[in-house]
């Protein structure tokens, strides 16, 4: 057998060395189908009974807690009517959370031309909330009523939804 050199050897030990450029792995995927967010009405807004000055207006203040408080020339009677902040059932997918938006204005009318502003929303919870363990949560709105000076005796209603909006977080 013939005698190799040192660099013959060396040449030889290197190309027998396999080199690799790539390598392939796999991965499974999945995803999960939540049941929706959905919101219901139970009650409607109600601010009940108002009084008020001929001479100056004033706002009733209707509490997510279906109290309400007056300001200005405006008074609670002591019949005070149906009082109640609106009521909605939120259902979805058990302890996740929601945002809520509430609407910045809406307006009351007689069916003529008198009218009333809503504004400065708030509810129970406020801004976030939490379904329980059974998937629902109830979420109550009020609001604040400007009620004008002498304003027209009747009753008021709005003509357009009151929109309440929820979605998960």
């Amino acid at each position: 057998m013939p005698k190799m050199s040192k660099a013959s050897t060396m040449i030889l030990g290197c190309s027998v060395n396999n080199s690799f450029a790539q390598a392939t792995a796999t991965a499974s995927a999945s995803a999960t189908i939540i049941t929706p967010i959905t919101i219901a009405l139970v009650t409607n807004m109600n601010f009940g009974n108002i009084a008020v000055s001929p001479s100056s207006g004033g706002t009733v203040v209707l509490a997510p807690a279906s109290t309400r408080s007056a300001t200005g020339g405006v008074t609670l009677p002591a019949t005070q009517g149906t009082v109640a902040a609106a009521n909605f059932t939120v259902s979805g997918t058990a302890a996740y959370t929601y945002a809520i938006t509430l609407p910045s204005t809406a307006t009351l009318s007689d069916g003529s031309s008198h009218t009333m502003s809503m504004g400065t929303f708030t509810s129970t919870p406020s801004a976030t909330g939490t379904l329980s363990a059974g998937g629902t949560q109830t979420l109550t709105v009020g609001a604040t009523l400007t009620v004008s000076a002498a304003q027209a005796p009747n009753a008021y209603t709005n003509s357009t939804a009151v929109p309440i909006t929820v979605n998960y977080n």
